[in-house]
């Protein structure tokens, strides 16, 4: 079956290819009754005009990637929702990526994007394609880094890591806590590097001993909070309070703490740094450090677009917003 082209449709609607180019990008003006033919000749032909051509002529595909960790029981997917919103506001359409925290897999869609139809990418990056994102940005795809700042060459949008840590802290102490466990995860990510570091400082000024746990499971995951969670209860059997980083770890920890016959808050205290719309609907509501993520994707949104749109010579330099988070405080403190 062949498939009808813009001079088909110029062929049946009695006009020149340039009027119906005209008419269906709407560049000018076209008589109403010529378009009403080009359009009836459209629909006729079950003409479909090539998009992806349109947008290399025109310097601009309408699209953005979003490359995150994983949407399930995560602040990623409040973020998404933003960046989706405005996006669509904007005229933009999303395409969007789930790593897993894997830097192949990252690397995978980065490579897609790029050699697909995307203006611009939005990404909370592993930190090991950080290469590879410097070069896709030289080849004039705009690029903004959410949640996670692993290149300060490149845009970021990011909450105040180190002051959510430190907060906690102090918060759970003001209640009487004294052995503050951490469920933290890579140091190599900046988020999770933050964290400790304002975690830390707290311990040090109020003369507490630090007790922090990682392990191998994939870091934003119930068994990963519940693994954990069970580590520091062995290392340390007084342990009176729990900072997880994000609220996935909390759920986990609160199903170990529940299965050592522990309770929550009168024997142990529970705490997440990037709380998550689901912590106050638990049976146990859990305490956490809000951060904005919806308007954190609107903002990032609003950032790359106005680097898409800027003519040539006159991007913007990379952009830094830090975000502040609130206490919710809930059941589980």
């Amino acid at each position: 079956m062949k498939i009808a082209t813009l001079k088909d449709v110029a062929k049946l609607a009695c006009v020149d290819v340039s009027t119906v180019s005209r008419a269906l990008n709407n560049t000018s003006y076209v008589h109403p009754d010529t378009k009403a033919r080009i359009y009836a000749a459209v629909k006729e032909l079950s003409y479909q005009p090539n998009v992806l051509a349109r947008g290399l002529r025109q310097g601009k595909r309408h699209t953005i990637g979003v490359v995150v960790p994983r949407l399930h029981l995560a602040i990623f997917s409040e973020i998404v929702q933003g960046i989706e919103s405005e996006a669509r506001k904007l005229g933009y359409a999303t395409l969007i990526c789930n790593t897993e925290d894997d830097p192949k897999i990252e690397k995978e869609c980065l490579n897609r994007l790029r050699n697909g139809f995307v203006d611009g990418i939005i990404i909370a990056s592993t930190g090991r394609n950080n290469h590879l994102l410097r070069d896709i940005k030289s080849s004039g795809i705009a690029i903004a880094q959410i949640v996670r700042q692993q290149d300060p060459s490149i845009t970021s949008i990011v909450a105040d890591y180190e002051a959510c840590g430190y907060e906690a802290v102090q918060f759970l102490a003001a209640k009487g806590c004294r052995q503050i466990g951490l469920i933290n995860g890579s140091m190599q990510l900046a988020p999770y590097k933050g964290r400790y570091i304002g975690y830390s400082r707290a311990i040090q000024e109020l003369h507490l001993v630090e007790n922090c746990c990682e392990c191998h499971l994939p870091v934003n995951s119930f068994e990963y909070g519940y693994e954990c969670a069970n580590r520091l209860l062995d290392n340390c059997p007084d342990l009176d309070a729990i900072i997880a980083a994000v609220d996935v770890q909390g759920l986990g920890a609160i199903r170990a703490l529940k299965g050592q016959g522990i309770s929550i808050p009168d024997q142990v205290r529970l705490i997440s740094l990037t709380g998550h719309t689901v912590g106050g609907m638990l049976e146990t509501s859990m305490t956490s450090l809000e951060i904005p993520a919806h308007e954190m994707g609107e903002k990032a949104t609003k950032m790359i677009l106005e680097e898409v749109e800027a003519p040539s010579g006159q991007k913007p330099s990379p952009q830094h917003l830090v975000f502040s988070s609130v206490l919710a405080e809930r059941e589980s403190t």
